[in-house]
C-alpha cells in the first residue's frame, strides 16, 4: 500500500525544488515551522487540510492541482501488482512491464497522462517514481 502522506510530501517537495526555493522560504510564507514542513515533505507527518492549503498557497499552486497529482499517482500505483510487497513471478497487469535488474525489480505502468515506475529493492523497501507525460509537469519520487 502506498502511504498517502509520502506521496503528498514528495509532490510538495518536487514543486518546491522545481521553483528552486528553500524549506525556509516556503515555511516562512506558509507560516509553518521549518522542521514541521521538512517532516511533511519526508512523509513523516500528515498535514491538515488547512496546512496543506497554506503550503500550496506559499508555493503558488492550487490545492486541487496537488491533490489531482497525488490522486493520479496513487491510482496508478494501486493497479500495479507487488507494490510494497515481496515480488514473485506472478503475471502482471496489462500495460505493466516488469524487469529484473541488479538493483531490484522494476515495474512500469502508464495510463497516458502519468507513468509510474516501481523499483522493489527488497521485500520491505520500494521506490515509486511518478512522471507526468506532459513536459511541463514535474516528477514525483516516493521511497518506502
Amino acid at each position: 500500500m502506498v502511504l498517502l502522506r509520502r506521496v503528498i510530501g514528495d509532490a510538495l517537495r518536487a514543486r518546491r525544488q522545481g521553483q528552486h526555493r528553500t524549506l525556509r522560504e516556503v515555511s516562512s510564507a506558509a507560516n509553518v515551522s521549518l522542521g514541521y514542513l521538512s517532516e511533511i515533505e519526508r512523509g513523516q507527518k500528515e498535514p491538515s487540510s488547512e496546512l496543506l492549503a497554506a503550503i500550496c498557497d506559499a508555493l503558488g499552486a492550487r490545492l486541487s492541482e496537488l491533490l489531482r497529482e497525488v490522486s493520479d499517482t496513487v491510482a496508478l500505483a494501486e493497479q500495479m501488482p507487488g507494490v510494497l510487497v515481496p515480488v514473485t513471478d506472478e503475471p502482471v497487469a496489462a500495460g505493466t512491464v516488469r524487469k529484473a535488474t541488479n538493483r531490484g525489480v522494476h515495474q512500469v505502468s502508464s495510463d497516458g497522462s502519468v507513468a509510474v515506475q516501481v523499483r522493489q529493492d527488497s521485500p520491505l523497501k520500494a521506490t515509486l517514481r511518478s512522471t507526468r507525460v506532459r513536459p511541463a509537469d514535474r516528477d514525483v519520487v516516493c521511497a518506502a
